[in-house]
């Protein structure tokens, strides 16, 4: 162990007193650290294993592809981390059945506990998705394999932290054997922190190649049916944060004939949403109380369950997509491109920033700046820009211009 990985560990240790005097009267964090740090590691036989970091839902989606492609071009067993619960919820339900997969929490970093993990696996490969810089899992993995960040991004947000600790960096980064950023932007940001030049590499952006469900006509009539839509219009608000339902109700409360339907990005804001924002001002109905409760009766449905998004983007006539009238940086705008439907979104997006570059330029998605143009937007009909077989056949040809980025970033992994 390096000098600056002993004052690192000795720092994280001294944070761990205000941390185990926190824990103590606080059964949520408690439990947050029993199931990261104190799991159970049943991997048997060492096997020569492919780990791939994530941070949390939108990571273990983006990862996908890659994982698909190591299922089926090699025998190594995929050990997939992530960060959050609903990362993990997401992660079971794709892989649950895969013996090839085996699922755990990122430990936060602690040496021991990754120690653990190292020694229940013949390491291959560790691969980061998205710039998720752990010292401790970087330089360990790096001792016994090779080490790639894909799909890296360097935010505006972010560069200037980055920056006052670009001594730390990069002598870090020269532990990582490949980065495959998003953007030139990114790459250029990347090296500028002390990347080498020759190590990094600019392919676009992964969440190009999303790989979504499609769902039979019968299935979405059904969901419609289920819905009680009638001839209503269905408006999706897709993970909304916090102040952004306030924008949505009030563009909504000027629509006519229209069910709402909200899908928080973090369902445990469901109650605070209800509470707040409906309760005795609209008639509404969380998702989970829909077989006892006519959706009939409601204006408003409030998702409170993982994974009914993109069903729901699929069946709607006008597609928000949150954390963008707020300053988040925005959510997937390809999801409901994916379904054929014009994403409307607000003005920060800097997290999506090249997809809305380019999603605007084609004219298969819209920008809007407050309630004000949301509502004009979406009130009868105005968010249709052009003739609608147009706007398909420009979005076919927006997912072919961009569908070879996954087979750049698994060329150079497996290479």
């Amino acid at each position: 162990m390096g000098v600056k990985q002993i004052l690192y560990n000795i720092l994280r240790i001294l944070l761990y007193i205000p941390l185990g005097i926190a824990i103590i009267f606080s059964s949520k964090l408690r439990n947050f650290i029993r199931k990261r740090v104190f799991q159970k590691v049943d991997i048997k036989d060492k096997p020569n294993t492919i780990w791939i970091h994530c941070a949390s839902v939108g990571e273990v989606n983006l990862a996908e592809p890659i994982i698909n492609k190591f299922i089926d071009e090699t025998s190594n067993l995929i050990l997939l981390t992530m960060m959050t619960d609903t990362g993990r919820a997401t992660a079971e339900k794709k892989y649950s059945t895969n013996k090839r997969v085996k699922l755990l929490f990122f430990p936060i970093d602690d040496y021991f506990a990754i120690k653990k993990i190292l020694n229940k696996i013949t390491l291959k490969k560790l691969i980061l998705i998205e710039t998720e810089i752990w010292p401790n899992l970087i330089r360990m993995c790096a001792k016994k394999s090779k080490v790639a960040m894909i799909n890296g991004r360097i935010s505006d947000r972010s560069i200037n932290s980055y920056k006052k600790a670009k001594f730390l960096l990069k002598q870090l980064f020269k532990n990582i054997d490949v980065f495959i950023m998003q953007t030139a932007q990114d790459k250029d940001r990347i090296i500028s922190l002390g990347a080498k030049a020759n190590k990094v590499f600019n392919f676009g952006n992964l969440k190009f190649n999303i790989e979504l469900p499609t769902y039979k006509k019968s299935e979405l009539e059904e969901l419609k049916t289920k819905l009680e839509v009638g001839n209503r219009k269905i408006f999706v608000a897709g993970s909304t944060r916090g102040g952004e339902e306030e924008h949505i109700l009030k563009a909504f409360d000027k629509l006519k004939n229209t069910l709402l339907i909200l899908v928080p990005r973090h369902i445990e804001r469901t109650d605070d949403i209800c509470e707040r924002l409906l309760e005795g001002k609209y008639k509404y109905s969380k998702w989970t109380e829909l077989e006892e409760k006519s959706p009939l009766e409601s204006s408003v449905i409030i998702v409170d369950k993982i994974g009914e998004l993109r069903k729901l983007y699929a069946i709607c006539d006008n597609a928000f997509v949150g954390g963008t009238l707020v300053d988040i940086g925005g959510h997937s705008l390809l999801e409901p491109l994916f379904y054929r439907k014009i994403p409307i979104f607000g003005p920060y997006i800097q997290n999506v920033r090249e997809i809305a570059k380019e999603i605007i330029a084609r004219k298969i998605g819209i920008q809007v700046q407050n309630t004000e143009e949301l509502l004009e937007l979406i009130k009868n009909g105005k968010f249709v820009l052009e003739n609608e077989n147009s706007i398909k056949k420009e979005i076919d040809s927006f997912f072919e211009a961009n569908g070879n980025v996954v087979e750049l970033t698994f060329e150079k992994l497996k290479n």
